[in-house]
């Protein structure tokens, strides 16, 4: 069982990125169940404007994230907020899965079937539920299966406050919230790797 976490935050490596300081509680979780986890920061990325899986332009990054989608069970995408809503980041990549709309398997079914997703966000700002709608509301359009409580978010409240990674309050619960994403999104990976949805009927 394989793991893609996106990082869709606005922070270049090396820079540290409170979503990332989140999405760790996730992917440790996985990696004690004997999960292989992958992890992507997109801004690193040249990810062209697009909705399709091939290169927009020669460097465009996307082929190879879209490849590595495809090796995956399981995705966690993470994203800050800002204004309210996930990261620019997070809709460019949102945008270019888009393109796996059109694409299926031997058997006829959706490349995103039998595939689970998840969200983490994070903010010193309120939005963390708005962000979730949006990005799992994507995802389930892809043909992702989003199971039951398949998220994790921290944010500081209304007002300007600290990071994740500069203190406040609620770390442990989103660390336990966290930590039962994990479970869950395992959970139903192996429910759908045992008993896979076929193709849907013509």
């Amino acid at each position: 069982m394989k793991a893609l976490v996106i990082n869709c935050t606005l922070k270049k490596s090396p820079e540290p990125s409170n979503t990332e300081a989140l999405f760790r509680t996730v992917t440790e979780q996985l990696e004690r169940e004997g999960v292989g986890v992958d992890v992507v920061r997109a801004v690193d990325l040249d990810l062209a404007p697009g909705v399709v899986s091939e290169a927009v332009h020669d460097g465009d990054d996307w082929p190879g994230v879209h490849e590595k989608l495809l090796a995956s069970e399981i995705l966690v995408m993470a994203s800050p907020t800002w204004l309210g809503q996930p990261s620019s980041v997070a809709k460019r990549v949102l945008e270019r899965m888009e393109g796996m709309m059109s694409e299926t398997d031997d058997d006829g079914r959706p490349v995103a079937y039998n595939r689970v997703a998840g969200v983490v966000v994070t903010g010193n700002e309120d939005g963390a539920h708005h962000v979730i709608s949006q990005i799992t509301g994507g995802l389930q359009d892809i043909g992702y299966t989003i199971p039951g409580q398949a998220w994790t978010y921290w944010n500081q409240g209304p007002g300007p406050g600290p990071s994740f990674l500069e203190g406040g309050s609620g770390h442990d619960w989103s660390q336990k919230t966290g930590r039962a994403m994990a479970a869950n999104l395992l959970g139903v990976a192996r429910a759908l790797a045992a008993n896979p949805l076929g193709a849907p009927p013509q």
